[in-house]
């Protein structure tokens, strides 16, 4: 099984940031695997860099993207796609300020939800902590002065 946490961050760390992507993994890394003090100090700056995710506008997107597809179901904060077969789906989970996306089997569920997440206004990072990949669901793109 693939997870992945997806943070929407704050435009002025994204485009500071932006090419330096493993600064905000290995802050998510510490965050995920911390206790004690070290946890608070962390819960604190992984709550300055990143913001809330506005839930109408989220749910709206998704709704509106996925609804023609015969396999895609929601409940409360909890969005899938593929369960009626247990090899293949994904699993999309609201939470105020991160997503978390499950997927199982091939990509192709996954893929649904990354391209719906494309879509939505703002700096969304994918974080797949178990195997240390990270990056932009929508690349930010550089302006170029002449």
């Amino acid at each position: 099984m693939r997870s992945y946490q997806i943070y929407f961050i704050e435009d002025e760390f994204a485009g500071h940031y932006y090419g330096r992507e493993k600064m905000f993994y290995q802050l998510f890394h510490e965050h995920q695997n911390s206790i004690g003090e070290l946890k608070t100090i962390l819960d604190l700056q992984v709550n300055y860099i990143t913001k809330s995710i506005p839930f109408l506008p989220f749910h709206r997107l998704l709704v509106n993207h996925l609804q023609k597809r015969k396999d895609f179901s929601f409940e409360g904060c909890s969005y899938q796609v593929g369960f009626t077969t247990k090899v293949n789906g994904a699993e999309l989970l609201w939470h105020e300020r991160s997503l978390q996306l499950c997927a199982w089997g091939s990509y192709d569920s996954e893929f649904a939800f990354f391209e719906v997440l494309r879509q939505f206004d703002g700096r969304l990072l994918a974080v797949d902590l178990e195997n240390q990949r990270f990056g932009w669901v929508k690349p930010i793109k550089e302006r170029k002065y002449v």
